[in-house]
């Protein structure tokens, strides 16, 4: 998020506009503000290679406060702002940040989460009071600083947390260049050719900052002199007056936003001006092949679509026309060769089921944690694994039918089952919980969990209430079930093992993809 020249060349151009509030923040204003940070950054001891973490709403001070990483040779993380205090505390320790950014209305979660974790030493509130010398107001801490950048500039990224198969997240740590923030990772330039990103455009954002894919596509929109429209939350009518009133000629979105559109009024879809639009990206989920029928319909051949991880494993691609003739896909490789293996790593033929591996296209390793970095490996290390399942054609183009590890993607958002399940069994009244995910039209698929109550109890309405507001009180809210199915007994394997395709297949009967 390096405003670099634009500064000067599009000083006055907005770099950022939050909608519906309309507030923006303009290249030079960018400019001084990150700079300003990053010299208090330094100040406050952090050199090259540290840590800080940024929690935080979609807010219009956001992007500062990546681009005074980026150009401070820092790696920062951009917390899910949903977490509850026990997470954030998790993930602050265990990023090794030395302070944190939060704004008014997440100041009491980022408080609480900072008083649990020796190393942040400090919480900066953009918008709100300092409180002592551990809580200070942002402006007020940066105003003695330099409106210029630092003497030692150097490239900085983000390190974000990608949740595992079971327990705590992990954070996906790239090797650092020691480069000028002004030459971007390689990455940056394969991905703007790919998703056809130009200079000048205007891009809509309609997701969470905090994740991999917004978070890149309004870091190029900058790199590239462009304005990015971020949406404070996504609001069908809103997005389409936004394409309209904004002249979007870019935009990435999940599923889900393409299924609320299509449910709106005809003569609200019929109304909407998109004819600027160039480009519109969507991942973080498999669309359902009837969805993007209709959006392509709708929209014209603009769509495309891709897959990846946050460890950027590899990445495939297609656009409507090649979608449309492999319906279904998620695309074909265009870095990181695809290996579909059995439970032995052999390659099954095309056509058939297997685990989806990636030749590495990039280095990675999961922060402080080598045992799981070696679990999505291949012995030899070259081969790297999410747990993904699915299959290859005839062309090359790959599907996705089942994950492995049973992950629930709802709302674009990947939900790991482990953390409730872990969280319901400490009930009193609990004997035994399974989670995991059912069909959802909206969201794709949405949490439920079957739980086996100790003797003595009765299942009811009432029951299941106190045990989703129980989940509630420790869980952000996309991990918490919607609903709760009561089983005399939950089918485990005399190892242990929950044998969980027994309570989720019926959920999926009838359809040809586990993944909606």
């Amino acid at each position: 998020m390096y405003p670099g020249a634009h500064a000067v060349t599009r000083a006055d151009q907005p770099a950022v506009i939050m909608a519906p509030s309309g507030r923006a923040m303009t290249y030079r204003e960018l400019e001084a503000n990150s700079n300003r940070l990053a010299h208090f950054l330094r100040a406050r001891g952090l050199q090259r290679l540290d840590h800080f973490a940024i929690f935080m709403e979609n807010h219009l001070r956001f992007v500062e406060c990546c681009a005074a990483g980026e150009r401070a040779g820092l790696y920062y993380t951009t917390a899910n702002s949903f977490l509850t205090e026990d997470e954030l505390a998790y993930i602050l320790e265990n990023s090794e940040s030395r302070l944190i950014i939060t704004s008014q209305a997440k100041r009491e979660v980022a408080i609480a989460a900072m008083a649990r974790c020796p190393l942040v030493t400090l919480c900066l509130v953009i918008d709100g009071p300092g409180d002592g010398d551990a809580v200070r107001n942002l402006d007020e801490a940066v105003a003695a600083c330099p409106a210029t950048p630092i003497a030692d500039e150097a490239l900085g990224v983000a390190m974000l947390y990608s949740s595992g198969t079971t327990g705590r997240p992990k954070g996906i740590l790239r090797p650092l260049p020691d480069q000028p923030p002004s030459v971007g990772l390689p990455m940056y330039g394969v991905l703007g050719k790919i998703w056809h990103l130009r200079e000048g455009m205007t891009y809509l954002s309609p997701a969470p900052l905090y994740h991999a894919a917004p978070h890149v596509g309004v870091n190029l929109t900058i790199r590239l002199g462009g304005t990015a429209i971020i949406m404070e939350r996504f609001d069908p009518a809103l997005y389409l007056d936004l394409v309209s009133t904004h002249r979007v000629s870019h935009t990435q979105l999940v599923p889900t936003m393409f299924s609320r559109m299509l449910k709106l009024p005809d003569d609200v879809r019929q109304a909407a001006d998109l004819s600027s639009l160039e480009v519109a990206i969507h991942a973080a989920a498999p669309c359902p092949v009837q969805v993007k029928e209709a959006m392509i319909a709708w929209w014209g051949p603009i769509i495309l679509e891709y897959y990846g991880s946050t460890e950027a494993m590899g990445f495939t691609a297609c656009d409507s026309a090649e979608w449309l003739a492999h319906k279904g896909t998620v695309g074909r490789p265009l870095f990181g060769e695809i290996h579909i293996l059995d439970p032995e790593m052999k390659e099954v033929p095309a056509g058939e089921i297997g685990e989806v591996w990636f030749k590495l296209a990039s280095e990675f390793t999961y922060f402080n944690d080598p045992d799981r970095t070696s679990e999505a490996l291949s012995a030899d290390g070259t081969m790297g694994t999410v747990g993904d399942v699915g299959h290859v054609d005839a062309d090359g183009f790959l599907y996705l039918t089942d994950r492995a590890t049973f992950m629930i993607i709802s709302g674009g958002v990947n939900i790991y089952p482990q953390e409730c399940e872990d969280l319901l069994i400490s009930h009193p009244l609990v004997a035994d919980a399974a989670v995991f995910g059912i069909p959802n039209e909206d969201l794709g698929e949405e949490v439920k969990a079957a739980i086996q109550l100790v003797e003595g109890i009765e299942p009811g309405p009432e029951v299941a209430a106190e045990l989703i507001a129980f989940c509630g009180q420790h869980l952000s809210r996309q991990k918490v079930p919607r609903s709760i199915d009561f089983e005399a007994q939950l089918p485990r394997l005399p190892t242990g093992k929950l044998y969980k395709r027994v309570l989720r297949d019926k959920y999926w009967a009838g359809r040809g993809s586990r993944i909606v």
